[in-house]
């Protein structure tokens, strides 16, 4: 696997022991790769930070069921990037020369953008018909910066997703499902909980989701989480957090070093009529957002914040 060579310290390039390493760790140099016989398997918080797709990256990582985007990455090839492949391969050149890479996966290492970088490259030569089951924490030699997902993709690249009913995708077209792959399709089918994307203008990364007994929309939001939970504090104290009549704020959860703002809805309504309350929603959050540059939270605003922060919890 190739490997970048991480700057040595700062006799040769200025970096100094104590800054952080070039991995994006978020630990030190002389703590992750510039240590003696290279990295441990250090947890990196935001593992897709950086990239303009970080929001939809985390939302098929944590709570999307079935979907696939076409993976940008930098010069030629096409892989598509999926949420889950049959029984939850890590990467798989299917017979037809198509090739996959799967977000949810059973086992990994302190970095995700590490381990989707290997089964990117993986893929690009593996044969027709191999899988890659998992990947792993792999220590690196000192000295030495394993690739991760920001160095293969544009980084200013979104993802157009397709959300799928169920996970026929995982086959060519004819052909049938047989033995264990039968079996893994048929677990999956029966998990997957009815899910839309949202689609209307300045709504990304928003994804409609038919729990059972009710319905929510699950919002990956791309701002600080301070920043976003004080405007969100803004719009409670102002009666003006809910979608609509129909909707209420139920919490939110971090996930990868973002927060994920979540809503009950009213299940009787497709997710197609929640596209206009949630952009409206938005532009709300939006004029919140940049009131705070210039108008502190009142008391009745941080109180609204406490409240929420009451209502958070973290899933990674």
């Amino acid at each position: 696997m190739s490997k970048r060579t991480a700057p040595k310290p700062e006799a040769d390039t200025g970096i100094k022991p104590r800054q952080p390493c070039p991995c994006g760790s978020g630990k030190r140099y002389k703590a992750c790769h510039g240590a003696a016989g290279g990295a441990a398997d250090v947890i990196v918080t935001r593992p897709f930070e950086g990239l303009a797709a970080e929001c939809e990256l985390i939302a098929l990582r944590e709570f999307v069921p079935s979907a696939v985007a076409k993976l940008p990455l930098r010069g030629d090839g096409e892989i598509a990037l999926a949420t889950v492949l049959p029984m939850a391969a890590a990467a798989l050149r299917r017979n037809d020369d198509k090739s996959f890479v799967g977000l949810q996966v059973q086992t990994h290492s302190g970095d995700i953008s590490r381990d989707l970088a290997r089964a990117v490259e993986w893929v690009q030569g593996a044969e027709l018909g191999e899988s890659l089951s998992v990947v792993g924490p792999e220590t690196a030699p000192a000295g030495t910066v394993p690739t991760r997902l920001q160095d293969l993709l544009d980084p200013e690249a979104k993802l157009d997703v397709e959300v799928h009913a169920d996970f026929s995708w995982w086959l060519p077209e004819d052909v049938e499902a047989t033995g264990e792959v039968a079996l893994s399709l048929e677990r999956a089918n029966a998990a997957i909980m009815p899910t839309d994307r949202l689609t209307a203008e300045g709504v990304e990364s928003a994804y409609w989701v038919d729990a059972g007994e009710k319905a929510h929309l699950r919002w990956v939001r791309p701002e600080p989480e301070e920043k976003l939970l004080a405007a969100l504090a803004r719009l409670s104290a102002r009666g003006e957090l809910a979608l609509d009549e129909d909707s209420r704020y139920a919490g939110s959860f971090r996930a990868h070093g973002l927060l994920v703002p979540v809503w009950d809805l009213d299940r009787e309504k497709h997710a197609r009529e929640w596209d206009e309350p949630a952009a409206a929603l938005g532009r709300r959050l939006e004029e919140a957002l940049a009131s705070l540059d210039d108008k502190p939270l009142d008391a009745a605003e941080r109180r609204a914040r406490d409240g929420l922060r009451g209502r958070q919890v973290t899933i990674r």
